[in-house]
């Protein structure tokens, strides 16, 4: 695809995500927004080594999204690349749907069942080592949120990565700066957040717009072998593209209403 192809898809992915949880009237939209454009970098960009004709194939590049209730945007692309019926996004958390709040790996092309934040990046870890343990040159790419980064497990499954020099793991963060109720930095604040990941041994990369698909593919196919776990941290806007949303604590579990609907499905038009 070509950047601009790559935009364009970001905004589709965007307003059919709001379409899915607008219709099941639950669903958390803000960090689904705040990781779109990672997203269509990673399936789209020619990041993962992926096949959606063969989504179980053994190299394949994994992929986790560790924050899991973040994954209307993920469920989007996977009835976009074909592994799930678009229908199915129509029943998204209703009963009986293949398709609940948090990731499923009952889900054709989830790897893991994900949603109790803390654990994708230690899951993640103990992939990268398996495939350097049987010599697969296969990568993992995990997504963690920002919140979801004042859990001791990640700080626990970052020594080991860094131990084991897993030089297949790429982690990025999505840092939207929000956590479930909070700005990060209110509660428990994470900076310095790359001093402190390259104090636990890993090395890392700071996208300064997370939402620039250019910025983001750039930097995930440029990145240096170094023998070391690979963080990258995103700057993103939680709630990107509803303005009523953005940046604000509310858009983890809210969605619009009243007239903000309309607001919303004309700002993500454009």
């Amino acid at each position: 695809m070509t950047s601009e192809q790559l935009v364009q898809k970001a905004k589709y992915i965007r307003k059919r995500a709001f379409e899915v949880v607008l219709h099941a009237g639950k669903g958390h939209l803000g960090g689904s927004l705040s990781s779109t454009e990672l997203l269509v970098a990673l399936y789209y960009g020619g990041i993962l080594n992926f096949d959606p004709n063969n989504p179980m194939h053994p190299d394949r590049d994994r992929f986790i999204m560790s924050k899991g209730h973040s994954n209307n945007t993920l469920y989007v692309i996977l009835a976009d690349l074909g592994l799930i019926k678009e229908s199915d996004l129509d029943s998204y958390t209703q009963d009986g749907s293949l398709l609940g709040g948090h990731c499923d790996s009952h889900v054709s092309g989830i790897e893991i069942i994900s949603g109790s934040l803390g654990h994708g990046l230690g899951v993640a870890a103990g992939i990268a080592l398996g495939a350097k343990l049987d010599s697969k040159e296969y990568r993992i790419y995990v997504i963690i949120g920002d919140g979801e980064s004042q859990e001791g497990s990640v700080w626990e499954a970052a020594m080991f990565a860094a131990h084991h020099k897993l030089s297949n793991l790429i982690a990025i963060t999505d840092r939207n700066l929000l956590g479930s109720e909070e700005f990060t930095e209110n509660n428990a604040g994470l900076e310095p957040l790359a001093d402190k990941w390259k104090a636990f041994g890993w090395e890392v990369t700071i996208i300064q717009d997370g939402h620039s698909i250019e910025q983001v593919i750039n930097i995930l196919r440029n990145l240096e072998q170094t023998g070391k776990p690979r963080m990258i941290i995103a700057q993103t806007i939680k709630g990107k593209g509803i303005s009523s949303l953005e940046n604000t604590p509310q858009a983890h579990h809210t969605l619009p209403k009243g007239e903000f609907i309309a607001q919303a499905i004309e700002e993500l038009g454009r």
